[in-house]
Formats: C-alpha cells, structure tokens, sequence
C-alpha cells in the first residue's frame, strides 16, 4: 500500500494544480469505498476555494472554505491531475475539476481508499485526533522514543508501525530503518537503550527523506500523480531481498511473517540479543 513517502510524493504533485484554485464541479462514479462517500460531498463542495493541500500522516487534507476534504489512498488507490474528464477507466471513482481546468482523479481499484468531509478542526477529527508525531519532525527524537518505549513489551518493529507511537512508518521503510540502526526487528521495545533509540530515530529520518526524495517505492499499484513510478525501490537493503545477501555483510537475508506483514532482516547486522 501506498506508505508516508508515497502519500507525500502525491500531496507535493498535485498541489501546484489545484492549491488556491475553486472547485467547479465534482462527479462521483462510485459512492462505497471504505467509508460512503458523503452522497451529498457535491452540494457540499462545488464553488469552494482549496487554500492549502497537506499531509497529516497518510493523510491528504485539502482545506476548503468551510472544512476539509480528507483523502486516504488505501491500499491501492491514487490521485492523479488530468487535462480533462475523459478516458474514464473502471476504477476511476471520483473526478474534482477546478477553475484551472485541471482534474484530480481519485482510482482505487481495492475501493479500501477514502473521501471524507469534516466542518471540525483537522487536529480534532476523530481519524486524527489520536495520532503521533510525524516522523520528521522535531518532536519525534530518541527521548521521545525512549520515553514511549518504557515497560513494553511488544516488538519494536510492530512499535514503530503503530500511527499512536509515531505516523507513517509502513512495513517497507520499517524493515529498512531497523536494518541501518542494526537493530533486530524482534527486539522487545522495553529493553531498547537510549543509544539504540537515537540510531533508529536516525534511520527513520533518513530512510524516510531519501524515499521522498527519491519520489516514494514503487508498489505495483502505487504510481505518482503525473503517472511516472518512484525509483526508492532499487535502494532497499532488506526489504523484498529473501535469501539474497547482504548488502553490508553478505549474509543471507531472512524473513518471516507477523501479523500477516512480511519482515527481513539480517541475521549478522541485526543480531537478536
């Protein structure tokens, strides 16, 4: 599914396009994603200003007049900006066209993607209202992360995937930031040091800017909003390598399942202690 980098590889393409622009018609083609799309999103939509599109974990939150418009990718959805409403394909569900002419095009081929109204501040929503700090920002450090990880006794990698903890680490960047910080992904999170805290912190960060930077991982369903796939993929250390060696060590790359997620490490750079 579509992780933070990807979500934030999104929000940066489409927001020359539609930011500051009116919304001058909305038309829905498919109603039943994970949430119902508001029936009467269009009412509710059409003659608003977007002022801003942000991220807020793997969320894109276009601010209106009145409220905002949420949009979550799922698992196999995208945004993409169109010249025009044409060539609508079976999975294109829902078209907003604004002042400029341009389209943004919501595709979601699972339909486990979600289009959602809000007149609440964005920080109050109840999807939101519970989450942690962004992985890039200041306040997500190794005190933090520490802090946190006092008395559990959960796994640190299924930790740093939980949105409560710190937002938008997915499986993928996941497995990659455990391996540079060479911590094993089964370590318990409360026997973490604060030295170990500070190598992950580090590696989250850097993993995380490099996929961005490097326009998000391609997934087989994932493509950018001008339809041109990410490249991060051909960098990944652990991730999708089974039983290939090591990057660092040479070391054969193993792997199990948890929690129906697929894990990789390796056994000599991330040793179970």
């Amino acid at each position: 599914m579509p992780e933070l980098p990807e979500v934030e590889t999104t929000c940066c393409g489409i927001r020359p396009f539609i930011e500051d622009q009116r919304i001058t018609k909305i038309t829905v083609r498919n109603y039943k994603l994970r949430w119902p799309i508001p029936t009467n999103i269009a009412d509710i939509l059409t003659g608003q200003q977007i002022h801003t599109v942000k991220r807020r974990a793997k969320y894109l939150l276009f601010q209106c007049d009145t409220g905002t418009l949420i949009i979550h990718l799922g698992m196999s959805g995208s945004l993409r900006i169109l010249d025009s409403t044409d060539n609508v394909e079976k999975h294109d569900h829902v078209d907003i066209v604004v002042d400029n002419g341009y389209v943004l095009r919501f595709t979601d081929p699972r339909r486990f993607g979600a289009i959602l109204w809000t007149e609440q501040p964005i920080d109050q929503y109840k999807l939101l209202r519970h989450l942690g700090p962004e992985p890039l920002s200041i306040d997500f450090d190794a005190d933090y992360l520490s802090q946190q990880s006092q008395s559990r006794k959960t796994s640190i990698k299924t930790f740093i995937m939980d949105g409560r903890i710190v937002v938008g680490v997915g499986n993928i960047y996941a497995n990659e930031a455990l391996f540079l910080a060479g911590i094993h992904p089964k370590t318990l999170t409360g026997k973490m040091s604060l030295n170990q805290c500070e190598k992950l912190v580090s590696a989250i960060k850097n993993v995380l800017t490099k996929a961005i930077a490097a326009g998000g991982t391609t997934l087989k369903d994932f493509r950018k909003s001008d339809g041109k796939p990410g490249y991060f993929a051909q960098q990944l250390h652990v991730y999708g390598r089974k039983e290939k060696p090591c990057s660092i060590c040479g070391t054969v790359i193993q792997h199990y399942q948890a929690s129906q997620r697929a894990t990789y490490f390796c056994p000599n750079c991330q040793r179970h202690k």
